[in-house]
């Protein structure tokens, strides 16, 4: 006679597997973002799961969801190294939140529906973790904040592929603000005008606020580039 295991037994394994993976991405993640793990460096996979208490499995399933996420490169016989955001990248993230940003702009003016309801808590939440130097906070609140202004707008599928953006402009924003704290004020600055532009409901300001808040700053680039010269071979 064939004997079935109990109903639940396997989900209930799969749920503790994609515990320990989760567990192990949020660690890995926050480790690179925090700069615990520099550009560049090898990441052991051994040491991982000792550091998150967890088997090997779980630590190489976070470090693929990573790999796409373009947290990490994964190398044949090497493994895990943690990206290197250059210049280009920056540039290129930049102009990509313009163009789904703009348009959101546009359409949220057109048709007057004002500043998103959260748009000012995530703004004065976003002051206090720069108050305390939280720069990946910041990051990711910014994220947020800007995130909702594409949402605003109503276009599900442009809201997706602007959220897809999130790893990489979170590890941007913090990165950029390790490089240069003193940009803060400005960053806070232009939240506000971009609001008070929405406010009255003025496209044109509202995209020249947003112009001049996603535009290169040359000490920004030249950081960047200097990091990527610097990265490990």
């Amino acid at each position: 006679m064939n004997f079935m295991p109990p109903i639940g037994s396997r989900s209930g394994a799969e749920a503790v597997k994609a515990t320990a993976s989760q567990r192990a991405y949020g660690w890995i993640r926050d480790a690179i973002l925090s700069g615990e793990f520099a550009e560049g460096e090898f990441i052991d996979e051994v040491a991982l799961a000792a550091r998150v208490s967890t088997s090997r499995t779980p630590v190489r399933e976070a470090l693929q969801r990573l790999q796409v996420e373009r947290y990490v490169d994964l190398l044949p016989r090497r493994g895990a190294q943690v990206r290197v955001v250059t210049a280009l990248e920056m540039r290129e993230i930049y102009q990509a939140r313009f163009v789904l940003e703009s348009a959101a702009l546009r359409t949220i003016c057109q048709r007057q529906a004002g500043v998103p309801a959260s748009a000012r808590v995530l703004i004065e939440e976003m002051e206090q973790a720069g108050q305390v130097g939280d720069w990946n906070g910041f990051a990711q609140l910014d994220q947020q904040f800007h995130a909702e202004i594409v949402r605003h707008q109503g276009n599900a599928v442009v809201a997706e592929l602007y959220d897809s953006l999130q790893p990489r402009q979170v590890r941007l924003g913090t990165r950029t603000l390790v490089e240069a704290p003193s940009r803060l004020t400005t960053i806070e600055r232009e939240h506000r005008e971009l609001v008070a532009a929405l406010d009255r409901n003025d496209a044109d300001a509202s995209v020249e606020a947003l112009r001049r808040h996603l535009r290169e700053i040359p000490e920004l680039v030249d950081a960047f580039s200097a990091a990527r010269g610097a990265a490990p071979a």
